[in-house]
């Protein structure tokens, strides 16, 4: 049986830029354990001679005829917008190494 060390969580929290209180990484690596068990409890099922399924509901699909539309009065659409700039929306940057945005 496999199990997840607390050295191997801090190195997956720490690729993923996650941080963890001590008490948290105790936590955390206990219930990555217990989703590991449970795997390898199904590794254990015997699936010999079981059909393949893709999906439980029998669907089809539905297809439809592509038309082209007009799009949408772009000053109408912008009428609404808080700020604007250069006939774009304007919003905060989202990333803060990232340089400018």
């Amino acid at each position: 049986m496999s199990k997840i060390t607390k050295d191997q969580v801090e190195h997956v929290a720490a690729l993923s830029k996650l941080k963890f209180e001590e008490d948290e990484i105790d936590a955390v690596t206990n219930q990555l354990g217990k989703i590991i068990e449970m795997v390898e409890q199904l590794e254990e099922v015997n699936t010999e001679n079981v059909e393949f399924t893709m999906s439980v509901a029998d669907n089809l699909n539905r297809m439809r005829e592509d038309i082209a539309v007009a799009g949408d009065n772009r000053d109408e659409l912008m009428r609404n917008v808080p700020t604007k700039q250069d006939g774009y929306i304007k919003v905060p940057a989202m990333l803060t190494d990232g340089g400018d945005a």
